[in-house]
């Protein structure tokens, strides 16, 4: 099905009374992309509808770049939500951004998305997102606030009703880490897009403007033009079912006229066998002694005497999707989330992680060994429900580990 040749058709989501409604007759963008992907289009079903993801997914941390260098000197950029995590207003400008570009080139296919516009006109910052958003689009016509304010609001909870059919759709998380987005240049934040159809995950793209290449591919990035605020070249990284994931680094593409197929790395999750001499990483919220694991293994950020007994904890201040990249290119061997009964798993924090992971190798499963379910949320789709927690990892340590936890029970 390619769904950007047939623009008008109806999936089979929607109830009678659904809230949704096609936006108006495409108007703000163009795709102008000169990134040529690592496989050959004929093998991509969803060739056209990454093209489109990989272009505003770049155009998005740009405006995160942007905003994040701006709201270091002007405290009004930095708003809080009602659980008092920072937000700023590159948030919802990826959101309004990335919005307004699948709805004119996809207008049907609906969008599940963090935010709504409420906060915004609560508070009286429309216009600042409007400023951001307006910069970064790629159109004739002029950006009105009302734009900016559907755009927002066609990611939200109210947007959509689904039903319990396999449903075809966007998921975005807009800046996954905003506790890190907030705290400087050298903090890890992940812009990241999936698209489901029918039920089934088949393309994500995330972009990581601040990440650090590895100590050995430091020489490779020497001479890159421009900081973009962000120290490091960032990451750009790309799934496809059937067609792996690939990572490149993504202040190369905007300062290069054509990026070649030659300039992406496929990427493979660590082939590490034995749980001590993995890597490990977890939400900074939770501590190594509240998982199943501290009852064999302790845990430091650096290799001391524990032996077999002692795994590495790697330090890292960011949200879930960017523990999904350090996992998916390799960097990581194990990203393992205890579940809380007060806390809700969103989905935008870890579809897009779930087919980068699986096209690298990796499998992501909850902790009683089964498939993340995105349709349980039937009417939403906007929250998951993993027994226990999730665990990401190859397939050797992911056996291991899952016995570990089952005894633990």
């Amino acid at each position: 099905m390619d769904l950007l040749r047939y623009p008008k058709l109806r999936f089979s989501t929607s109830l009678p009374h659904s809230p949704y409604r096609a936006p108006h007759p495409p108007r703000f963008f163009s795709i102008r992309s000169t990134l040529t992907l690592p496989f050959k289009k004929e093998k991509a079903k969803y060739y056209k509808e990454l093209e489109v993801a990989i272009n505003v997914v770049q155009r998005a941390c740009n405006l995160c770049v942007d905003v994040q260098r701006s709201l270091f000197s002007s405290d009004g950029r930095i708003i809080q939500k009602s659980d008092r995590t920072p937000v700023t207003i590159a948030d919802f400008g990826v959101q309004a951004l990335v919005s307004l570009e699948l709805s004119n080139l996809f207008p049907s296919i609906p969008l599940v998305a963090e935010e709504d516009s409420a906060f915004l006109r609560s508070n009286n910052l429309v216009d600042a997102v409007a400023n951001v958003v307006t910069d970064k689009v790629q159109s004739g016509d002029k950006l009105v606030k009302d734009d900016i304010l559907k755009a927002i609001d066609r990611g939200g909870k109210e947007a959509y009703v689904f039903s319990q059919k396999p449903a075809t759709y966007w998921v975005l998380d807009p800046i996954d880490g905003t506790r890190g987005f907030v705290k400087g240049k050298e903090a890890l934040y992940v812009v990241g897009l999936a698209l489901v159809v029918e039920g089934n995950i088949v393309l994500g793209v995330m972009g990581c403007p601040n990440w650090q290449e590895d100590s050995h591919d430091k020489s490779e990035s020497e001479g890159i033009k421009g900081d973009k605020f962000a120290s490091g070249a960032g990451l750009l990284m790309i799934s496809h079912v059937a067609c792996g994931t690939w990572k490149i680094r993504l202040w190369d593409n905007l300062y290069t006229s054509a990026i070649t197929s030659n300039n992406w790395i496929r990427c493979f999750v660590d082939v590490c066998q034995l749980i001590h001499e993995g890597r490990f990483c977890f939400p900074e919220s939770q501590k190594w002694e509240s998982l199943p694991l501290s009852t064999q293994y302790s845990a430091s950020i650096n290799r001391t005497n524990g032996g077999d007994k002692e795994v590495l904890l790697l330090p890292t201040c960011c949200g879930s999707l960017c523990r999904y990249m350090m996992v998916a290119s390799g960097r990581a061997s194990v990203f393992i989330l205890h579940t809380r009964a007060e806390k809700t798993i969103k989905a935008w924090d870890h579809a897009v992680g779930v087919i980068c992971i699986h096209e690298a190798g990796g499998k992501v499963t909850d902790w009683r060994g089964s498939q993340l379910d995105f349709a349980e949320d039937q009417i939403e789709r906007r929250a998951i429900f993993p027994s226990g927690g999730i665990l990401v990892t190859n397939d050797r340590l992911h056996g291991q580990i899952l016995g570990l936890i089952s005894a633990s029970v």
